[in-house]
């Protein structure tokens, strides 16, 4: 029986269904990593509506306990602080106990962290809260990044970021009108508990469905082998001293360093700077504040769909990645004009493009963590970029807490602006190039002799 897959890529994605066959898009929706895509796309919303909750209901925090910006920074800060705790731990654990097991510990340990936020009434008692949450959320990309390594071939592993990534925009999406109306209707308190419920019964559907490559029941040799084709025998696992002593890995951690802190900003401070600097309300900032985060949506899937285009048209690897993420850094440069412009509305656009290029830019930074890192280090090495983006996660909320209160946004934005570009110049000096799993236990690199 002849396969539907031919030596280079699936018809259903990169064709599209014919317009007199529509088994293309059935083909589709019954391949198995799709429908395990869906699923890393799905945790991904919940994470992110988890994790921008505070920021929503913060002018009603810092007006009820009467905080200032520094101890909503200290917060924020707090949060990053437990992320970057917990990326090398969670990471290793994906490696070791893989990501069906890893996935469904992380979520559950994130949900109760979420939902003890609502007993909160000090900043040291959320600062706790949202220490230990991001002890677990950091296990949502080194988790998805293990399994997009290991499901999708490298000609569709940006565009499998880019759609669990969007994710990350379409909760910022959908918390924003989503918390205004249960804390205005129920209190702040409902707000963390029932995204907490969601972390749970998304735990039961992943435990249902998901299983390794290897072992998945419902997948077909003809998907399997497409999925397999090119691809190398995996190398053995490198230890943690041959990761850190790579020029690679220390691009990748320098690149999300810089980058990382800009949405983190976007994500905790808009709501706030619209209520404070720009005059919305509560209820104003429900209904415009999701639109920013709809365009780093199409950012997102836009920027992995880019890359595997130019490379279905024999662009190389590495310019693919490079000009996506270049592309993606000059949008964030708009930065600059969010304090400039004299208006709410405009200003809402500006910080629209710049939600746009990051996550245009990130779909092929994280991608480039598989293309460079051999499959059983994935999950290490993105949790050592996720310690990169933790330190600076945890440095820019509280430098952005200062400069509000003893200056104004503007430093702050300009501050933004700069930062993505940065890190792809770090990245592109210290790699120079992007090529497949150049990263080799010494067991397995050749004796020079």
């Amino acid at each position: 029986m002849k396969s539907h897959y031919n030596r280079r890529q699936s018809p259903a994605l990169v064709n599209g269904p014919d317009a007199r066959d529509s088994s293309a898009w059935r083909r589709l929706l019954h391949e198995v990593r799709w429908k395990i895509l869906l699923l890393l796309f799905l945790i991904t919303v919940i994470n992110f509506v988890d994790r921008q909750t505070l920021s929503v209901v913060a002018p009603v925090l810092l007006e009820t306990y009467h905080m200032s910006n520094s101890d909503y920074a200290r917060m924020v800060s707090a949060f990053m602080l437990g992320m970057m705790a917990g990326e090398f731990p969670v990471g290793w654990l994906m490696d070791r106990i893989g990501a069906r097991s890893g996935f469904s510990l992380a979520v559950l340990w994130w949900s109760v962290a979420t939902a003890m936020h609502a007993t909160g009434r000090s900043v040291l008692q959320f600062s706790l809260f949202r220490f230990w949450m991001g002890t677990g959320e950091c296990g949502n990309f080194s988790g998805a990044m293990k399994v997009i390594s290991e499901w999708f071939p490298e000609r569709e592993r940006a565009l499998g970021v880019g759609v669990f990534n969007s994710g990350s925009t379409i909760g910022a999406v959908i918390a924003t009108p989503f918390i205004v109306f249960l804390t205005l209707h129920f209190g702040w308190r409902a707000a963390f508990l029932l995204p907490a419920l969601l972390g749970a019964g998304w735990t039961l559907l992943w435990r249902s469905y998901y299983a390794p490559l290897r072992s998945h029941p419902r997948l077909t040799q003809a998907e399997r082998t497409y999925i397999e084709e090119g691809k190398t025998l995996t190398p053995a696992a490198p230890s943690n001293w041959e990761l850190l002593s790579r020029k690679e890995v220390w691009g990748l951690m320098l690149c999300r360093f810089f980058v990382g802190p800009v949405v983190q900003f976007y994500l905790f401070w808009t709501p706030e700077y619209l209520y404070r600097s720009r005059g919305l309300s509560l209820a104003q900032i429900g209904l415009f504040a999701w639109v920013p985060f709809l365009f780093g949506d199409l950012g997102s899937i836009s920027g992995g769909w880019a890359a595997g285009f130019l490379m279905r048209h024999h662009v190389s690897l590495n310019a693919a990645r490079f000009l996506m993420m270049y592309a993606g850094a000059l949008c964030c440069l708009m930065s600059i004009g969010v304090v400039q412009t004299a208006t709410a509305a405009v200003a809402i656009a500006f910080i629209c493009l710049v939600l746009f290029g990051h996550y245009f830019l990130s779909a092929n930074m994280f991608a480039a963590i598989s293309d460079l890192i051999p499959k059983p280090a994935v999950g290490r090495v993105t949790g050592l970029t996720g310690i990169a983006g933790g330190l600076s996660g945890l440095l820019f909320p509280l430098l952005t807490g200062f400069l509000i209160d003893r200056f104004s946004y503007a430093p702050v934005f300009l501050i933004a602006a700069v930062m993505p570009l940065s890190g792809v110049a770090l990245l592109h000096g210290s790699v120079r190039r992007i090529q497949s799993s150049t990263l080799m236990s010494s067991a397995n690199r050749p004796n020079p002799s």
